[in-house]
């Protein structure tokens, strides 16, 4: 097993078809990187937690986790919140490496994407 793994960490909500397109990515990184363990994780309102989720992987050989903030951009919970979640879990695993990214949303590639599909004439609308 590569010892490498992800973790999506996001909000979270009550409805489970809002964790649909975060288990979708989950999903693609699967099929396109299969040595590549990943887990999505939420802040609150639905489970695994991040230190669920972190748990889970490190069991499975988990050596260094990386994990990326979906969100849009760095509000209080990618500001405030999730640098303690990633303190207690290296407090809980001290052999393993974290890595945090920047929230998602401000990687220059999604917001080139954004920008593409709002700019996308519906179909219906084309003469």
């Amino acid at each position: 097993m590569n010892h490498r793994a992800i973790v999506l960490f996001s909000h979270g909500s009550r409805d489970p078809l809002w964790r649909a397109p975060m288990e979708a990515v989950a999903a693609r990184i699967g099929g396109q990187h299969p040595d590549r363990p990943v887990a999505c994780a939420y802040l609150e309102l639905c489970t695994p937690t991040l230190a669920q989720a972190t748990d889970q992987l490190v069991a499975q050989g988990a050596a260094h986790v990386t994990v990326v903030p979906m969100f849009l951009g760095t509000g209080k919970h990618a500001r405030n919140d999730l640098p303690l979640l990633v303190e207690e879990l290296r407090a809980a695993h001290p052999a393993v490496r974290f890595h945090v990214q920047p929230a998602i949303g401000e990687d220059p590639r999604m917001t080139a994407l954004m920008a593409e599909i709002a700019c996308e004439v519906p179909s219906a609308e084309i003469p």
